[in-house]
């Protein structure tokens, strides 16, 4: 089947965070939405023929999770990420945010530091000072337009009061895929100094090739006994808002403790269409998924070449997964409140500011490109136009 990734939806007026929260949150309803990370593209007519043949069945009550549910996740993540894992090792949460500050909640107290490599995904920090831990940055450095980890900080800044860091893997927003020797050196050194690695997983399905993810925990016996994986359909086949992550926990310890603070509130207990999205999606929707990168692949490759030949102060790192572009625009020379109000104001654009990534973050934008190419280019003629406007008027 032949899907069509062009069709452009209109989300207004559906709830749609995307869509009908401009307003409140850029100030003007009427902007181009490339902010948060969803697609504009119809999930899998698997997952919806699913939903709607379950619907059809009229009771809504209590559900567990089935076999199939499981067996779905353990058959997808050693075909594409070629890992084995076991049954007991999986728990539904709901969220991975979420599951972030269940980790802190369980593993860590007030006093205790959490590492995060900025820039990356704003809830890292946000999350763990809500909850009155102390972020601790060891910040990401750029070599040859990539991101790399800074292993020598990370030591550097570790103490007693170390107990968790935050991985991004694969990274949001700059799309690296890292490698497995960057995954075996954070392994060494966090299970050294007693560090639990939580590593987000949730954009793993979404590398581009060559690049290939690697979970985190398949990379060695320490990184399997210190670290708390999550994954989750929902970026994968556009179905954020049924919600149905889950953890992956080799390590008995971890899990049963982990398990029992999530049990404890009935956390771990997936509604009826999260079971029947995740399993579907896992069964029955590689073609999309193949089809949904290719296409956008070829809006990141329009993206670069539209700025090169047209807004050249402006560079897009390509990223090696995930549908975000992080957009590099140190070269206009703005202050980033200037920079934020040239693509709202004068563009009339939603991106997300760079600065909310943390350190390293200022002077950027992201990019959503799961969208029909359509919208890409008429947002990228009102980029270039805006900027033309404002060198014409400086």
């Amino acid at each position: 089947m032949k899907y069509n990734f062009d069709e452009i939806i209109n989300r207004k007026g559906t709830n749609a965070l995307k869509t009908d929260a401009l307003a409140a949150r850029y100030g003007n309803a009427d902007l181009i939405p490339l902010w948060v990370a969803d697609m504009d593209f119809k999930s899998p007519p698997a997952i919806t023929e699913a939903i709607i043949e379950r619907a059809h069945h009229g009771i809504f009550g209590y559900t567990c999770a089935s076999q199939e549910y499981y067996n779905s996740i353990i058959n997808w993540v050693n075909r594409h990420h070629n890992w084995q894992i076991q049954q007991e090792w999986i728990t539904f949460i709901p969220g991975i945010v979420k599951g972030i500050a269940f980790v802190l909640d369980c593993f860590t107290s007030k006093d205790h530091q959490i590492i995060i490599q900025p820039p990356v995904y704003h809830p890292f920090r946000i999350i763990p000072t809500l909850h009155h831990r102390i972020v601790v940055d060891n910040p990401l450095t750029l070599e040859a337009g990539q991101y790399k980890m800074d292993l020598e900080g990370l030591k550097n800044i570790i103490n007693p009061a170390s107990k968790v860091l935050i991985l991004c893997n694969p990274h949001n927003p700059g799309g690296r895929v890292w490698t497995r020797q960057e995954l075996i050196d954070i392994a060494e050194i966090c299970y050294e100094h007693k560090i639990l690695v939580i590593s987000d997983e949730i954009h793993s399905d979404l590398a581009f090739a060559p690049h290939k993810h690697i979970p985190f925990a398949s990379v060695s016996e320490k990184a399997a006994q210190n670290s708390i994986t999550f994954m989750a359909p929902s970026k994968t086949f556009n179905i954020a808002g049924i919600v149905s992550s889950y953890s992956i926990i080799p390590n008995d310890e971890l899990r049963k403790k982990f398990n029992k603070y999530l049990e404890s509130s009935e956390l771990d207990e997936g509604h009826i269409f999260a079971y029947l999205a995740a399993q579907t999606a896992y069964e029955h929707c590689d073609e999309w998924l193949a089809q949904a990168k290719e296409y956008m692949w070829n809006n990141i490759k329009f993206v670069d070449e539209y700025l090169k030949a047209n807004i050249p102060q402006i560079k897009a790192m390509t990223p090696e997964a995930s549908f975000l572009v992080w957009l590099d625009c140190r070269e206009l020379n703005l202050s980033q409140k200037a920079l934020v109000s040239l693509f709202v104001d004068d563009a009339k654009l939603a991106l997300n500011d760079g600065e909310m990534f943390g350190k390293g973050g200022e002077g950027y934008m992201r990019l959503n490109v799961g969208t029909p190419l359509a919208n890409i280019q008429k947002a990228l003629d009102n980029l270039k136009k805006a900027v033309y406007a404002k060198q014409i008027h400086d």
